[in-house]
């Protein structure tokens, strides 16, 4: 009879075991306990800890409180201002009501991904392509309360919502890489027209102090011959006055010989006259023998003479006298 007591005691000690092993619970730290009796809500929530439920009744169920990084997948959109793009973010949330985050809604992850997709694409048809990159602190405020409005009656708090990154066509990133550029072009070409201007009116400036003492000019000229030669891999181009280089070249040229005078010319002349006999005189008076050409000399040609003295001496000219009397008495006189 003890044994069977015994037995029996120890039997109901091992279901009791068994019972207290079913109902045993542990919630962590970070997480929260729903308990659901028979499928109703008990409106306890169990902490972190040990805990024990009704085993066969009673079902737990843990939601994680820590804060969850979803990352929202890129969406595609045509922007205000006609430009596709293309935008992923991420969002930061966590659950603030374990109860309602397993009763008001059946996965609260993926309501609010999709929520987190839907407010994305809202978000890029109604900003401009310059908003979605220069102004995303606004358009990540604008995200969260989108996605933060419907998510807290599902126990979810929104910490926190980023745009990542925007993709743009090759084309538009052409475009603004060009007109980028201008822009810099144009401040680069300001900025060197300021520079001009405060430029020459130093320069001004200084000519005038210079204008007072002409020595400044060649010290400073001096300086930057000194400042040139100290690189010692330049040519160096000193300035002459003008005046200096043409006495220089005059001072080089030997002095040039006086002309000589020219000498006179001989009037041209013909062959002596012969002396003509008078008409009286018997004998008949011999005709003028002109003279004979001389002949030039083969080894050293003389110069040619002139063309006056040429000309008379091609046609030999008759005497004075037989000029005066004419060719009539002429003829009676050698009769």
């Amino acid at each position: 009879m003890v044994e069977e007591l015994v037995a029996a005691g120890v039997s109901v000690a091992s279901v009791g075991l068994v019972y207290v092993m079913a109902g045993a619970r542990v919630v962590k730290q970070y997480e929260r306990g729903v308990v659901l009796r028979l499928g109703r809500l008990r409106s306890e929530v169990r902490g972190p800890g040990f805990t024990m439920v009704v085993p066969f009744v009673d079902k737990l169920r843990k939601v994680n409180m820590q804060i969850v990084t979803m990352p929202v997948p890129a969406q595609e959109g045509i922007t205000r201002d006609n430009v596709t793009v293309r935008v992923d973010a991420v969002v930061y949330f966590k659950v603030v009501d374990a109860a309602d985050a397993i009763i008001q809604v059946e996965d609260y992850q993926f309501a609010v991904s999709q929520m987190a997709q839907t407010s994305l694409r809202s978000i890029i048809g109604k900003s401009d392509l310059d908003d979605l990159l220069s102004n995303r602190e606004k358009l990540n405020q604008g995200l969260e309360l989108m996605i933060d409005s419907p998510a807290m009656g599902w126990g979810v708090q929104i910490d926190r919502v980023e745009i990542k990154d925007v993709s743009l066509p090759e084309t538009m990133k052409r475009s603004m890489a060009r007109q980028a550029e201008a822009d810099r072009e144009r401040r680069a070409r300001v900025i060197n027209a300021d520079a001009e201007l405060q430029a020459s009116k130093k320069l001004a400036e200084a000519a005038g102090v210079m204008s007072e003492q002409p020595a400044a000019l060649q010290l400073r000229l001096l300086q930057t011959v000194v400042a040139v030669a100290a690189e010692k891999n330049s040519t160096l181009v000193l300035p002459f006055p003008v005046e200096l280089l043409r006495f220089l070249e005059r001072a080089q040229q030997p002095a040039a010989p006086e002309p000589a005078a020219p000498a006179p010319v001989a009037p041209a002349q013909g062959p002596a006259p012969v002396p003509v006999a008078p008409a009286s005189a018997s004998a008949s008076r011999p005709e003028p023998i002109a003279p004979e050409p001389i002949a030039p000399d083969p080894i050293a040609p003389e110069p040619a003479p002139p063309a006056a003295q040429q000309s008379v001496r091609e046609q030999p000219q008759l005497p004075e006298t037989l000029l005066e009397e004419g060719p009539e008495r002429a003829n009676s006189r050698q009769d």
